[in-house]
């Protein structure tokens, strides 16, 4: 289970840190700073927030989706929809999602809860209080919204960590999409609800994560072999656990974390060219 300092059993780690020097110079906009240590500070993942803007997604039916976007330098670029972690569309997401931008994607970062939890109490209740059948129209919506969006090229992938991941892969069952990301997200699914995925696969996994495990995994793997889609799926397991690509949790592992980025920044020019 996740807590305010990682998911599952924690384990005795260094903060990590930024130079003070560097923190003043990226909070003035003058100095980069590799992602996972503008995600680590809450300052500095705030002022990389601050470069996506509110956005209103209208879902049949009459509601909306709330998300932040962010737009790349190009005037037509392929579009990333980024699913949160079970705290919700925190400034680490929406930080996620400039770099995305930065990247030369058209990023769309949902919030499938309306707010963000304030400990891991008030974040299990609502991810455990989530209307499944609401969230599912949500992110059809969401697809549409990318897929037609001035800026978007046409082209469109999902994307989440944990409570996201699955969703990511939840939302690519639901609608077509023309890629899948998954970090250790729930994968619990039969061949025939498997039948519907159209874009290939990308999962993260760590060997030591006690629930998003390797029979879980496993089963996966089958599922997509007996539904004929074991070609579109591309696993990578990381000697790591649960939520290994957060570095504001103790789980974090910056070796592994940083691998996944560079395989998902891969994967992503490949299959949204």
């Amino acid at each position: 289970m996740c807590t305010l300092e990682g998911c599952g059993s924690h384990a005795d780690m260094p903060p990590l840190v930024v130079a003070e020097a560097d923190r003043r110079a990226f909070l003035k906009g003058l100095d980069g700073l590799p992602l996972a240590a503008v995600l680590a500070d809450p300052a500095l993942a705030q002022v990389a927030a601050a470069g996506t803007e509110p956005v209103a997604i209208s879902v049949p039916g009459g509601s909306t989706l709330p998300a932040a976007i962010a737009y790349p330098k190009a005037d037509k670029a392929p579009t990333l929809i980024l699913i949160h972690e079970w705290w919700g569309l925190n400034d680490q997401i929406k930080a996620v999602a400039a770099e995305f931008a930065a990247q030369g994607y058209l990023v769309i970062a949902v919030d499938l809860y309306g707010k963000v939890a304030k400990d891991a109490n008030e974040a299990k209740a609502l991810m455990s209080g989530l209307d499944a059948g609401l969230a599912t129209r949500q992110m059809t919506a969401a697809v549409a919204f990318a897929r037609a969006h001035a800026r978007s090229n046409g082209k469109v992938a999902t994307c989440g960590w944990c409570f996201g991941g699955g969703w990511s892969l939840n939302t690519s069952l639901a609608t077509p999409v023309d890629a899948t990301v998954i970090y250790y997200g729930n994968v619990a699914k039969t061949a025939a609800q498997l039948k519907t995925l159209k874009g290939p696969v990308l999962g993260h996994f760590g060997t030591r994560d006690q629930s998003i495990n390797a029979a879980m995994v496993g089963g996966f793997e089958q599922a997509m072999k007996e539904a004929g889609l074991a070609d579109r799926l591309t696993v990578y397991w990381y000697d790591a656990d649960h939520a290994f690509a957060n570095p504001t949790g103790a789980r974090y592992d910056a070796e592994d974390a940083a691998l996944a980025w560079e395989r998902t920044l891969v994967f992503l020019k490949k299959t949204l060219a």
